[in-house]
Order: structure tokens, then sequence, then C-alpha cells
């Protein structure tokens, strides 16, 4: 089972990258789908990055990758095909099925489409350039060609002078440049050459001349052109956001928090903003999701809110008998794996399992020889329990009391507690350290709890609930450690099957102490 994200970031470029380093650090369920091929992808380095200055690209992100792993930012190669409305979430359609998301940052940036002259697109990042602000020192004081295309491009020609005393400018057709360019050029220094280019020479990757129809050739050692940008944004298409025709092509209109006119929806980086370098890019992905996770925030707010009116002072029996009295079966009644790995070389004795429900934990212990007792804090939850015992032939026994008030009158040589969570009030580390009490010599504690949220859980009860580490869960309960001795306590993965019978890998976190 897929679970639903709070925030899907379609690109692993540098605004992609750098939207998922802001929601990962924000504690938020991130998911990032990188298709591979950024658009510098063609450069052998990314400039203008203060402190990464002459990066190669690859690495830059793979450094970013590193980085986000640390947060629990989740990546996967593939390309997302649709982007579509489904009210609280938005379904994401990808090449091997769709994806949940609450929120949704579309970090896909463009395509350059050159004109189709023979030696241009082979040089491409190379000696055949698009930005004087991201190559331009690297060829300073050279021979440098630029090639207009349309009208659009004469404020090229009038940058590039800046990086060398030795340009020409190659304009496809004299209309492409108005009389005030062309002065403006001329008064610079600049050589203007009108008329179609048949071809641009070189020698491997390296420019050297440009060739006219005419024949003549004009030496050169690099040679910016714009080409047509293509924004990828044909996922987002039914969504209908609001567009801005601009010089260079017609782009997702965004707010400057990258917001969209979808609510949902952002944007960061090229496929929004055309003239984007790499750190602006940067700069516009980090806002984005700042922007994305202060929206959640807002929603994980407005949820609660409309939780605490619904259950405005509801205790925790009323909650757990209702929950188990709407439904003919609740859980699965197998017992939890990372509990059976845990406990399955102790030698049977006498155990107790907190927070029992239907019993499934309980009876599998009894299987194995343990004289088992479970105490769940629902009656409806304790008669199925003891129905499905006596059905499999197991002699078990089953307790209803409210934890917060009972107290054990025995000793156990094994005490478990597997998910004892819950989202009305219940004073679990109270109940545990209770319950740790009534640990035998010898004995052992054993927690299994979310460490993350299930795979199926709304993404409102998700966004909700924080759910303690292994580590965390440890440290909290804070037995005596002169009385008690880690065995076990570390986050653990497990396969499982969801309520709509789907398969999904989930996170446990084990705690298993052992009572001097």
């Amino acid at each position: 089972m897929t679970p639903i994200y709070d925030t899907l970031i379609i690109g692993g470029g540098a605004a992609g990258l750098s939207a998922a380093q802001m929601l990962g650090r924000a504690r938020r369920r991130t998911l990032v789908i990188d298709g591979g091929s950024p658009r510098n992808r063609f450069a052998a380095h990314a400039h203008g990055i203060l402190g990464h200055d002459g990066t190669p690209p690859a690495e830059l992100y793979a450094r970013g990758r590193d980085e986000l792993a640390r947060y629990g930012v989740e990546f996967r190669a593939g390309t997302v095909s649709a982007v579509t409305d489904a009210g609280d979430t938005l379904v994401v359609t990808t090449d091997d099925g769709t994806v949940e998301a609450r929120t949704v940052i579309l970090a896909t940036g463009v395509t350059d489409r050159l004109p189709d002259i023979p030696g241009l697109a082979e040089r491409w990042g190379v000696t055949v350039l698009h930005c004087p602000y991201c190559h331009g020192w690297e060829v300073r004081d050279q021979r440098l060609g630029v090639l207009v295309t349309s009208p659009m491009h004469g404020h090229l020609a009038r940058m590039v002078r800046q990086w060398s005393d030795r340009v020409t400018v190659f304009a496809t057709e004299s209309s492409h440049l108005d009389a005030d360019t062309r002065l403006a050029l001329a008064a610079r220094g600049v050589t203007v050459i009108d008329g179609p280019v048949e071809r641009v020479d070189g020698e491997g990757d390296r420019v050297t001349a440009v060739v006219m129809a005419d024949g003549a050739s004009h030496a050169i050692d690099a040679l910016f052109a714009g080409g047509t940008l293509e924004p990828h944004d044909a996922a987002v298409a039914s969504l209908s956001l609001a567009r801005r025709d601009t010089p260079l092509g017609s782009f997702i209109e965004t707010q400057p928090d990258g917001a969209t006119s979808h609510a949902r929806v952002f944007a960061a980086g090229n496929v929004a903003n055309p003239m984007a370098t790499v750190p602006v890019s940067m700069a516009e992905g980090a806002t984005a999701g700042a922007r994305a996770n202060a929206l959640l925030v807002e929603l994980d707010t407005d949820i609660a809110l409309r939780e605490r009116a619904d259950w405005p002072e509801v205790a925790p029996s009323a909650y757990w008998e209702r929950r188990y009295a709407s439904e003919d079966r609740t859980w699965s009644g197998r017992v939890n794996a990372t509990l059976a790995d845990a406990v399955a070389a102790f030698t049977p004795g006498v155990s107790l399992d907190l927070g029992c429900g239907e019993g499934g934990d309980v009876a599998w212990l009894a299987s194995r020889g343990w004289d088992a007792t479970g105490v769940d804090i629902s009656p409806t939850a304790i008669e199925r329990a003891t129905a499905s015992a006596a059905s499999a032939g197991l002699t078990a026994t089953y307790v209803a009391a409210d934890l917060a008030a009972w107290e054990p009158e025995a000793t156990y040589d094994l005490v478990t507690a597997s998910f004892l969570h819950s989202p009305v009030h219940l004073d679990r580390t109270a109940i545990l350290r209770r319950a740790s009490a009534a640990v035998a010599p010898g004995g052992h504690l054993v927690l299994v709890t979310h460490a993350a949220a299930p795979a199926w859980a709304p993404p409102e009860q998700a966004a909700q609930h924080r759910f303690l580490t292994a580590r965390e869960e440890a440290d909290t309960l804070a037995l005596d450690a002169a009385d008690w001795e880690e065995i076990r306590v570390e986050d653990v993965e497990r396969e499982a099957t969801g309520p709509d019978g789907m398969r999904a890998s989930l996170t446990d976190g084990l705690v298993v102490l052992r009572r001097r």
C-alpha cells in the first residue's frame, strides 16, 4: 500500500531538492519523483552557487539527496503523467501507478529547443551556452558569438558584451534587432552580421566558427544561443492552473511564495520562472517548500479544531467502545510480526498484554505455551477476543478494564504492549511505568509502537499524531537503569496488510527491556 504523503515533489533538480529539504526538516512525509534529466545536465559545472561554485550538477544533486536522506525524504525514479484533484488530496499518476499527496510542488524545469542548425545541439552546455551568468566567466575575453533567432534575444546580445570586448552577433533575420539595439551594440564595439546561419563548425565539443548561408566563416570560441523554452507542465494540465504570457512563452502563474491558482499546488524553478538560475531555483524551491508546510500547518490546525469539537470531552472508554462496536472486526486477529520476532526465543511463563484489542497477540502467546492474560478498555473487544480464543481451543484470560486505573495483581515474566496509542487522551507513559512494576526479576517488558504513521492512515490523522522512535520511547519511559537492561531499542521494518487488503511496509518501534 502506498502512503498518503504530505507533499509530493515532481522533479529532483535544484528547485525540487531545495523544496524537499525544507519539508523534510519540517518533519513532513515527502516524496520526490524525478525523471533524471535536469536542464543543466549538459554542463560540466554549475556556477553562481555560494560555497559550491564550479560543482558538477550531478555531484551537486547527489550531495543534496544524501543530505535529504537524514530527514526521511523518499525518492523514486520515474515520470508523472497527470495530477488530479481528489478533494483533500491530489492523485499523482506515474509510470508505475498512482500516489496520493496532500500538496504537490511542481519543479520539473524546461526543455531548451534549439534552432535547427547543424553543429549547435551537440555542443550545448559546453561551448554553445545560454546564460552568461552561468558560463560567462569561463569564456571571458574570448571571441564570443551571440545567435539571435528572435527579437527577444536582443537583450542577450547586449549582455554578453560585459564578458568580452570581442563579440559578434549573428542575426538570422535583420528584423530581430531594432534600430535602438543596433545603435547600442555599435556603441559598445559589437559586430552585427545579418543573414541565415548555415552551420556551426568545431572540433569535438569545441566551437571554432559560425558559417553563414553565403559561405562566410566567422571564427569564435563560444556561442551564446537562446532557444525556445518548453515548460514541463503537461502533468498538471487537468488542474487548469492560471498562466501568464511572457516573451519566452506561456508559463504557470505563481505568487512570490510559489503558490499557484490551486490551493494545494506550488511551482518553483524554470517550470514557472524561465530566467531562474540554479541559485534562484534553489531559493524558489525552498520558499515553495516552506509555504507548502505552512499550508499543511493550517490544515492540521483546522482538523485538530474540528476533532476537538467532535469529541469535546470523550473518555477513552467511550471512544474505544464506540470504535469496536461500530465494526464487525477491527483487526486481523494475527499476531504482530515484530512482537512475535522479539519474544520467539523467550521461555514461556506468565504474560500480560496491555491494550490487547481483539486478542491476536494474547492468543499467539497462549498457543506458544504462555499463561497469557490480555487487558483492554473495550468490553466489545474483550468479548471478541474471548470468543476467538475459545473457538481456537486456546486457554487465555481476557479482562475488560481501563488501564488508566487498573492495577496488576500479580507478577509476570513478560509484559507486552503493541500499539498502545489513542487519538483521545490516554496517559500511556504512566500506564507503562505502572505495568513495568509487575515484571518479575529476569522478566521482560516489550513495547511495539508506531515509529511512523501506518501507510493507510488518513492524511489528517497521520499529520496530527507525532509518533516516537524506539529510542524516544525508551527515553520517555525513563526506567531506572540500575533495575533494567536494554536488550533491543530499534526501529524495524515489516510487511503488513492494510484494512483494504493491500500490502505495505511499516516502521515499528521496538523496545525490549529485561528486569535485573
